[in-house]
């Protein structure tokens, strides 16, 4: 992102909002230079629509520019770091099979969050858990295999940074799958032990 509007994206976050001057003199450049940016980051969602600003002396009314729900994926978060450190202390209480189970009914209740189609046919399924999985920030795909079944590929894993520390995320993931596809997936490339993606093989259940 260009340095100016990466600044205006802080100068909101410290202040919660701001009015065209107020973003003019701290940045040190005109109101229309300001204007322009702002338009910028409202077109990408970052900056919300302005709002009227009630002047306490007379004069033209201002507005006051605050960010969007969205903005708040450009500044930096550590979940992994807490989650890693939850999953430490998970590890000290329970054994290693409690563990196990514990990802696997968390990744249950991950896929009962899809809304999956009614009926037998397969690739309809595929279709929608690819979209529930993309909202999970995925990046999935599917294709046919030449052995008349199916590949499931994830480019990009959520938790990559607390899967190099804890692979019994892979587990959740596994059964997560396992519970939106109607079938058991067969982990044919890992992400996790230094492979390009994950990719799955999908034989559709019988009958």
């Amino acid at each position: 992102m260009q340095d100016t509007r990466e600044h205006i994206l802080d100068i909101l976050k410290g202040r919660e909002q701001a009015t065209v001057d107020e973003l003019s003199r701290e940045l040190g450049l005109t109101a229309v230079t300001v204007r322009h940016h702002l338009d910028i980051l409202r077109g990408e969602g970052y900056v919300a629509a302005p709002v009227v600003h009630r002047r306490k002396t007379p004069g033209r009314p201002q507005y006051t520019y605050t960010l969007t729900e969205k903005a708040s994926t450009f500044f930096p978060k550590r979940y992994d770091h807490l989650v890693s450190l939850i999953l430490d202390e998970v590890h000290a209480c329970l054994s290693p099979a409690e563990v196990d189970q514990m990802m696997k009914r968390i990744g249950e209740r991950i896929a009962s969050q899809a809304v999956l189609p009614d009926g037998g046919n397969f690739e309809a399924r595929l279709v929608a858990v690819v979209e529930f999985l993309d909202g999970l920030g995925c990046m999935a795909r599917w294709e046919h295999h030449n052995d008349g079944g199916y590949l499931l590929q994830i480019a990009n894993c959520p938790y990559e940074r607390v899967v190099c520390q804890h692979d019994e995320v892979c587990k959740m993931d596994l059964r997560m799958l396992t519970h939106l596809l109607g079938a058991s997936p067969q982990r044919i490339t890992w992400a996790a032990q230094g492979d390009h993606q994950c990719t799955y093989s999908i034989r559709p259940p019988s009958g």
